[in-house]
């Protein structure tokens, strides 16, 4: 099979997590042009891939890279007005008006807490606590060991914990 076949494969496959992770990454729903760009990366650099890893787990390294390179050129990104993923979208069309406003702003709440922790944090919990990767796949696409997403995983709940003020040190 062609490296255009495969990878427009995986397009079909993974362009709908790709575009949600890149969504809660940059904090916008216009992230269109990133999600192609990750796959014409992909294509680009098709012949590096080693087939070691998932292919998706490959992708997301190239959208997080991708991400931190828009981030940098965008300096600060402002919250979008309806940080929504399409699967949020989708699962609200089926409640009543007054759930679809309690989804939306809650969703708004959430993904401002989560733009308030350093990246790092932000990384782990969106890849790992929304996007549900295990342990190994996270580290893969972090390029991190397995213990540090496991600790810095930990750290990044509590500190939201505290953000949404839910957390209290027992201790104290």
């Amino acid at each position: 099979m062609s490296n255009n076949r495969i990878v427009a494969e995986w397009f079909t496959l993974y362009s709908d997590s790709i575009y949600t992770f890149l969504v809660y990454r940059m904090s916008s729903m216009d992230v269109e042009d990133l999600v192609q760009e990750v796959f014409i990366r992909a294509l680009n650099s098709y012949e590096s891939f080693e087939g070691k890893a998932n292919p998706k787990t490959w992708l997301y390294s190239i959208a997080r890279n991708l991400a931190v390179d828009e981030q940098r050129k965008r300096h600060k990104q402002k919250l979008s007005s309806n940080p929504l993923s399409p699967q949020i979208l989708e699962a609200a069309s089926l409640e009543t008006p007054e759930s679809q406003l309690f989804v939306v702003e809650e969703t708004k709440e959430l993904l401002g807490h989560i733009h308030k922790l350093k990246p790092n944090y932000r990384d782990v919990l969106i890849l790992k606590g929304m996007n549900e990767f295990d342990v190994k796949e996270t580290a893969a696409i972090l390029g991190w060991s397995e213990n540090k997403v496991r600790i810095t995983f930990h750290r990044a709940c509590k500190k939201l914990q505290t953000i949404m003020g839910g957390y209290r040190d027992e201790e104290s």
